[in-house]
């Protein structure tokens, strides 16, 4: 690939499921606190995504996190970074599974199977991931991009409309618990989450040495959106902000939304599982740096051990996009036990490895360096616990994703049955309204 197809898919990848979560964490975190947490975060990502292009520079043969983890810490490094990017990857192609189930009861105003809706996203997704190179994907990224685009905007227009709906803070929301606020951290790191697909984007590339200006290009474009997004809907629609973020609209609105999302929610999730896909198949096929023949040729035996991996893959996250049916707290989970890794604490080990012990206290700008990275990394361990409990606790409450954003709501009175915003029913209120249902149409 050329730089600018890299930078395609790189924005593809980043900027999907993570910038629906921005307008309720604006509404968590107040504006000030959401835009610091924005520019900061993703200063951090363009740092770190530069040393992953340097690492990358130093030892060609990587083709991935596993790759890295053998030259870092041996066999056991090699198979716990390669089983590591395999899981996250898993759960961020769910978080995609996860959202077009949403999309799709948003369309049917929940009078369909959920569960149905999640398996044809999966199958429609695997179909998608089976061609075996990233290139011809590089016109699908540009796509996906053009449609998340085009529906958030859609969605800041149809606030815009609508006027002002609730309570804007320049603070923290008031009596905010450490776990809602935790998770509305993790959410920003998810949205810059796109780090752990780097190695392999950069050994597609015609010219690896062009990486930076793909970096930039996507670290400028998604801290702005991110910024902009933020803000606007949430300036618009405060502190009844819902996620995803395309629900804030009403319900022609957010179903038009949706509809432009598809592309989006479609083939970023491809793009994750097919390198996840591209990791394990490299594994299987390359041993001891000697590639099999079965790794580039149209065999029987690699077209079927590839086939049988991106099922493989998209079983297990419809599998848990069911078992996790909300939306902030599956994303603050991946945030917290691997975005936040991916993304940041793995370029402070790759630095620490790459810089000679001599020069770590050299000069000046050598001690921020290493003290800036050796902060980053024992941050990202804190990330890690506090952020998971965050995520827990999230769940047990019943107050993210799927029952924050819709209630499916039933009146005797009225005989209206429609999607609107709700502030976290709980499973049983969801599960009565949906008996309810049933029973209007005996």
């Amino acid at each position: 690939m050329v730089w600018w197809k890299a930078a395609a898919l790189m924005l593809a990848e980043t900027v999907s499921l993570g910038i629906l979560s921005l307008p309720s964490v604006f509404a968590t975190l107040g504006i000030v606190g959401g835009c610091i947490l924005v520019l900061t975060l993703g200063a951090a990502a363009t740092a770190s995504g530069y040393v992953i292009g340097k690492f990358k520079l130093r030892y060609p043969h990587v083709h991935n996190m596993a790759d890295a983890g053998e030259i870092l810490a041996g066999p056991i490094g090699r198979e716990f970074l390669g089983a590591a990017q395999v899981v996250f990857m898993v759960f961020i192609c769910a978080s995609h599974v996860l959202t077009g189930k949403i999309a799709f009861d948003t369309f049917t105003a929940g009078a369909s199977c959920s569960v149905l809706w999640a398996a044809i996203c999966a199958i429609v997704s695997l179909v998608c991931t089976l061609p075996r190179t990233l290139n011809g994907m590089s016109h699908m990224s540009v796509i996906s991009f053009v449609s998340i685009l085009a529906a958030v905007f859609i969605t800041m227009i149809g606030v815009g409309v609508t006027g002002h709906t609730g309570n804007i803070s320049v603070t923290v929301a008031p009596n905010l618990s450490f776990a809602n606020g935790f998770l509305a951290f993790t959410n920003i790191i998810f949205a810059y989450a796109g780090h752990v697909a780097f190695f392999t984007f950069i050994a597609e590339m015609k010219v690896p040495e062009d990486f930076p200006k793909a970096l930039y290009v996507l670290q400028i474009a998604d801290t702005t959106l991110y910024l902009v997004v933020g803000v606007v809907v949430y300036a618009y629609v405060g502190s009844t902000a819902v996620s995803p973020a395309l629900g804030n609209t009403g319900l022609t609105l957010r179903k038009i939304a949706y509809g432009i999302a598809m592309p989006t929610i479609i083939i970023a999730g491809v793009i994750n599982g097919h390198v996840c896909a591209k990791m394990v198949f490299i594994r299987i096929f390359r041993r001891d740096g000697v590639k099999s023949k079965h790794m580039t040729s149209n065999s029987l035996i690699g077209w079927a051990t590839w086939v049988g991996i991106c099922v493989a893959i998209w079983v297990l996250a419809f599998v848990i996009a069911e078992v996790i049916p909300f939306f902030n707290g599956l994303l603050g989970i991946i945030s917290s036990m691997f975005a936040t890794w991916f993304t940041y604490g793995i370029s402070g080990i790759f630095w620490f490895y790459l810089t000679p012990r001599s020069e770590y206290w050299s000069s000046t700008k050598q001690k921020l360096k290493a003290l800036f990275w050796g902060f980053v990394i024992l941050f990202c361990a804190f990330v890690m616990v506090a952020g998971f409990y965050a995520s827990v606790a999230s769940i047990i409450d019943g107050k993210s994703g799927l029952f924050t954003s819709y209630a499916l709501v039933y009146s005797k009175t009225t005989q209206d049955t429609r999607l609107e915003a709700s502030k976290g029913p709980s499973v049983a209120q969801v599960v009565h309204w949906y008996n309810l249902l049933l029973s209007s149409y005996d």
